[in-house]
């Protein structure tokens, strides 16, 4: 999957792969995300496949940059990806949730210190997603009108991760309720 990701940023603009991550980190982060090194080694692979080209990009008293372009073939197959229908549940791999499931002989305190951790961690997630500036959304539309489509789903994405951690949150606060009532 992390090729189409890759794809799909070249689809809007040329990137060298340290601005892949910065972008991603910046866009997709909450739902996708990658290390520097896969980057690279999927842009290899992309290259090798012909989906991809790179040229170098001189720059002063910094060594050269290699800026990564979507080729037709690139872009067909991104558009045959993006038009195939997800047809399965996403497959989640939750920790907490195997460790919850076996906790029932461990100490109330030790599974209460778990969930509260959680609740603190999703808590600053779900307030990062409600102060979340959309105005890079804004900017870009202002700067490319042509995006203003792709800007509505940006933000749909965004709307999922708050909703998500919303539901989280809510969700541990039960379960810390039930812990400490019935343990």
């Amino acid at each position: 999957m992390l090729k189409y990701a890759i794809l799909g940023f070249l689809k809007y603009r040329p990137h060298t792969g340290y601005e892949i991550k910065q972008t991603m980190d910046k866009s997709t982060g909450h739902f996708w995300h990658a290390k520097q090194s896969q980057i690279y080694t999927t842009l290899k692979k992309l290259k090798e496949g012909g989906l991809v080209i790179s040229h170098p990009e001189p720059q002063e008293s910094r060594p050269d940059r290699r800026v990564h372009i979507i080729t037709e073939s690139g872009g067909k197959e991104l558009q045959k990806w993006l038009s195939q229908p997800v047809t399965k549940l996403d497959d989640s791999k939750v920790i907490l949730l195997l460790k919850l499931f076996f906790s029932g002989k461990e100490n109330k305190e030790t599974i209460l210190t778990q969930l509260r951790l959680q609740r603190s961690l999703h808590e600053r997630q779900f307030e990062l997603y409600k102060t979340e500036p959309t105005d890079f959304i804004q900017e870009v539309v202002a700067s490319q009108p042509d995006l203003k489509r792709d800007a509505l789903l940006w933000e749909a994405t965004r709307r999922f991760g708050e909703l998500h951690e919303e539901i989280y949150i809510r969700w541990l606060d039960e379960t810390i309720a039930m812990v400490e009532k019935k343990f």
